[in-house]
């Protein structure tokens, strides 16, 4: 298991909260490295899906034109064929 390079940074929090991380133990490095893991994650599927937008679209025009080549094997989320 590789350990993560960490970086030293300063940020502003409010004060009233991070007393009461102190208070009752919170690890706040941890949780702002974990909510930032989030955040890049977040931001990078976003990117993807945006990045990727035209070729979503253009499945979704061909499938309409040509129906799913699978329909005819494929089962509905209730058991029934995907197409009668």
């Amino acid at each position: 298991m590789t350990t993560a390079i960490k970086r030293k940074t300063s940020h502003t929090l409010n004060a009233s909260t991070l007393d009461a991380a102190h208070e009752f133990g919170v690890n706040v490095s941890a949780v702002a490295d974990k909510a930032l893991e989030q955040a890049v994650a977040t931001a990078r599927h976003q990117k993807w899906l945006e990045e990727n937008a035209d070729a979503f679209t253009a499945q979704a025009e061909w499938h309409q034109n040509n129906d799913h080549p699978l329909a005819d094997i494929m089962m509905s989320p209730a058991g029934e064929p995907w197409k009668a």
